[in-house]
């Protein structure tokens, strides 16, 4: 099975990576959640990244902020597709991060979601690895379907009850 590894510079990008973890959960897919500081323990980081093939990872979702140099770093030592989430953080709102993770070098590509995008980040590693198993892509056109009926639901609820009833009900 394939596996996809998410990685982050610090435990507090755990609230929007672990949205990542439970819609990979959701999806099935087994996934290898670690903190690592490339900054603070390059050789930690350099093992884990090189090693990244060996454990069976198919995808890395690399969360970091400012600087944001984790998944770039991933994506010059790991040769599968990167995911990179920029984190939000004090100073520039995550804009930094997103920058930095997306002018990566020629040849270093990071695949890039929004700022806190953990749950996009997990679905766009479900549509890569769904190139290659019928399965996965079966219960991400679910996935799909469920959000549909949901935002239909609303539309239905919305309209029986007008929008201020709706509104208070929220």
């Amino acid at each position: 099975m394939s596996k996809v590894g998410i990685v982050m510079g610090s435990d507090s990008d755990l609230k929007v990576m672990g949205k990542a973890a439970d819609m990979l959960e959701k999806l099935g897919i087994e996934y290898e959640m670690t903190v690592i500081s490339a900054h603070r323990e390059p050789d930690v980081f350099f093992e884990y990244a090189k090693s990244a093939e060996e454990k069976g990872f198919k995808v890395i979702i690399a969360g970091a902020g400012m600087a944001a140099h984790l998944p770039g770093m991933c994506a010059a030592i790991f040769p599968m597709p990167v995911i990179g989430v920029p984190m939000s953080g004090k100073n520039l709102e995550g804009q930094d991060a997103l920058y930095s993770i997306v002018q990566m070098p020629p040849g270093i590509p990071v695949a890039t979601v929004a700022i806190d995008g953990g749950m996009n980040a997990a679905i766009l590693a479900a549509r890569i690895l769904a190139v290659s198993d019928a399965a996965l892509l079966e219960r991400l056109k679910e996935y799909t379907k469920e959000m549909k009926e949901t935002v239909q639901a609303k539309d239905a609820k919305l309209k029986e009850l007008g929008y201020k009833e709706y509104l208070n009900q929220k």
